[in-house]
């Protein structure tokens, strides 16, 4: 166990314990509201509940749990394609269902396995269950993502990310027809105020832009192209649900189930369609792509045919 004593900023003032402290700690509100309950939380000295609002200047103590560690298991992915591999870096395109990197409540097949269990040294750099990771897509979105194999390839790659100058392209059908075809999306992304497993647009969450054209209308829907300027999670998803415009078969950010059943989709029709950095082996720009898994091709099909 480890404890962490945290000032009450102004900007917390009156907000309840458990939306404050997962502010501050960067936890899910059912994790806080965990540990109020075992008493591991403080305000002023004196356990604090879930519900207790926070007052500027006020001190929290929290005591923390061990981070749990969360063992790789190498085992073969069905449907993982390696679309380029090297010294430095392994790029592939990663199927549904399939998550990044193994974490805790997590049972399925993660990228990281699969590439251990097809022989490929990837760098230790990063977290126990990480290691090489230097981006994530989500288990229900498929796509082109590079991991690194040398330590060197992750300093330079994290680097890339962080100051933005990876060139991370999406193709993605939403609902309806925004309005403007082209345009900026601008908006802060946190952890949505009521749900855990959501994210959403939230005044004073993490600075979020994603830049979009429309490339082809149909009846219901629109074909779009993305350009991601930030990386946060469930980013496209969340500002497009925002517009009022969701990714088509995304239940979860309020898609119509309906189109979703007619398309033959039970996720999201969301691709990480290309992606271009400096390889850092030598800084030249290099690009990848992956094809649309059936699903999303069918789908899209369909709605051509249609138009």
């Amino acid at each position: 166990m480890s404890g962490r004593m945290l000032p009450v900023p102004d900007g917390l003032d009156g907000m309840r314990v458990d939306a404050g402290l997962a502010k501050l700690l960067g936890l899910s509100r059912t994790a806080v509201a965990e540990l109020a309950e075992a008493g591991d939380v403080l305000l002023d000295g004196k356990p604090a509940g879930k519900s207790d609002r926070l007052t500027a200047g006020g001190l929290l103590e929290v005591t923390l749990p061990e981070p749990r560690t969360v063992e790789v298991v190498a085992e073969p992915v069905e449907g993982l394609r390696i679309v380029h591999d090297d010294d430095d870096i392994v790029v592939v395109s990663k199927p549904v269902g399939v998550a990044v990197h193994p974490s805790p409540g997590w049972t399925g097949p993660t990228v990281v396995g699969g590439l251990a269990a097809a022989g490929l040294r990837i760098s230790t750099s990063g977290a126990a269950e990480r290691q090489g990771v230097v981006h994530r897509l989500d288990a229900g979105t498929t796509g082109v993502m590079v991991v690194a194999k040398s330590e060197h390839a992750y300093t330079v790659l994290k680097r890339a990310f962080k100051e933005r100058t990876v060139d991370k392209g999406y193709h993605a059908l939403v609902q309806g027809h925004p309005d403007p075809t082209k345009g900026t999306i601008d908006a802060p992304i946190d952890r949505h105020p009521r749900h855990d497993y959501k994210f959403a647009v939230v005044a004073g969450g993490r600075p979020s832009v994603t830049h979009y054209e429309v490339v082809e209308a149909f009846r219901a829907a629109s074909f779009a192209h993305i350009k991601l300027e930030t990386g946060r999670t469930h980013q496209i998803r969340v500002h497009f649900a925002a517009l009022r415009h969701p990714c088509v078969g995304d239940l979860t950010y309020g898609a119509d189930p309906v189109l979703a059943r007619r398309l033959g989709l039970s996720r999201q029709w969301l691709h990480a369609r290309t992606l271009g950095f400096a390889h850092p082996a030598d800084g030249r720009w290099v690009e990848f792509e992956a094809d649309y898994p059936e699903d999303l091709a069918a789908a899209l099909e369909k709605l051509r045919a249609e138009s």
